[in-house]
């Protein structure tokens, strides 16, 4: 079999697909990547389909088709970038766009579209998808999935870590110096989904761009204390989120109660919401004083958020995964490549102390080209 394998995915932040070659021998190395951006009103339609509204099923159904085409279309465009035949991959382990994700409550459920059996069949290459609902249906949150994928690459013996994965949502996966400790993850709350969200508000702008909106205002006390008060921050792991909860109805909430704000102020509060979720969540880690913290995610270019997370983690080296010699903006791509490598050959994907799955297991569905 071929240790060459594709990820994909279209993250919560829903700005496009990235699509990462990865070969597997000895260890995960990335061969080659590629970016293709959403079309526009693709783009507001999955950002609509996020939260209730009308039609849901129909509109659902025809963003299922068009994202299985694109993603298809990224994968080719990669092999192509990359000069590699389809015959030449394994698989493609292809994560979709996340549309609900919701693991409480009675019945605990989450939703990705990107129909495989389309990538399948526009690539010729065999597709793994779905990977969340089998920890779900093992009493798992079904997230964050990429702790197992951050062990195999960064774990080092002698040296306390956290990866922090800032996407639309931002996670964490600690990885302690002691082989015998087990790893540990969570979501710590939102990354970039309020911060981009405010800005194509006000701005029009699809992302603050290093931070720049932000660093114009002031954040503002009581609105902070507010968006930090939120009963998930109090919650003990296994915990997940997404943007459907911390949303821009959330936020206009607690601005409702507050009058007029100033739109650079509202910024450069989300901002340094952000920076404490994130900050607050590694300094609460059970025996890991100063772990050295390392970024990945489209949050690591925000050079106003980086600093902040630094003056918040004194004593703690913090850098992008690019230090440590994989590519910040590719590790979660990756990771979807080796979770498909992991399907193929039987292997559990899950790690169950942080999803809080009963068992670890084999996760995903194989969908054939032929």
């Amino acid at each position: 079999m071929p240790d060459l394998f594709i990820g994909t995915l279209s993250g919560t932040s829903v700005d496009g697909i990235d699509a990462a070659l990865v070969r597997f021998a000895p260890g995960p190395a990335l061969v080659a990547s590629h970016s293709l951006k959403f079309p526009e009103d693709l783009r507001r339609e999955l950002l609509a389909l996020g939260v209730p509204g009308a039609n849901e099923i129909d509109r659902l159904g025809r963003a299922d088709v068009r994202l299985g085409r694109l993603f298809a279309q990224a994968v080719n465009g990669l092999l192509q970038h990359a000069g590699i035949a389809p015959r030449e991959i394994a698989a493609i382990g292809s994560h979709g766009q996340t549309i609900r994700h919701r693991p409480g409550g009675e019945a605990p459920f989450t939703l990705q579209i990107g129909d495989p059996s389309i990538i399948a069949t526009d690539t010729g290459i065999p597709v793994v998808a779905d990977f969340r609902r089998k920890d779900m249906a093992l009493g798992g949150q079904g997230a964050p999935l990429v702790p197992a994928f951050h062990e195999a690459v960064f774990r080092q013996p002698g040296a306390d870590r956290v990866i922090v994965n800032i996407g639309g949502i931002a996670n964490l996966t600690v990885l302690p110096s002691d082989a015998a400790r087990p790893l540990l993850g969570f979501d710590t709350g939102p990354g970039n989904t309020l911060l981009d969200g405010w800005c194509r508000r006000c701005l029009n702008e699809p992302m603050d761009r290093d931070g720049a909106f932000a660093a114009s205002g002031r954040p503002h006390p009581v609105l902070l204390a507010a968006l930090l008060g939120d009963a998930y921050f109090k919650q003990t792991p296994p915990k997940s989120t997404g943007p459907e909860y911390f949303s821009a109805d959330w936020l206009q909430g607690h601005l409702d109660t507050l009058g007029t704000l100033a739109p650079a102020d509202v910024q450069a509060t989300l901002l340094e919401f952000t920076a404490r979720s994130i900050a607050e969540s590694i300094r609460h880690l059970p025996d890991l004083a100063r772990p050295d913290v390392f970024l990945c995610g489209g949050g690591a270019h925000n050079g106003a958020l980086v600093t902040a997370l630094r003056n918040h983690l004194p004593g703690s080296r913090v850098a992008a995964t690019d230090t440590l010699g994989v590519a910040g903006d590719w590790v979660e791509a990756m990771a979807f490549a080796w979770l498909a490598r992991q399907r193929l050959q039987e292997r559990a994907g899950n790690c169950p102390l942080v999803t809080g799955a009963t068992r670890p297991a084999v996760l995903g569905g194989l969908w054939l080209p032929g």
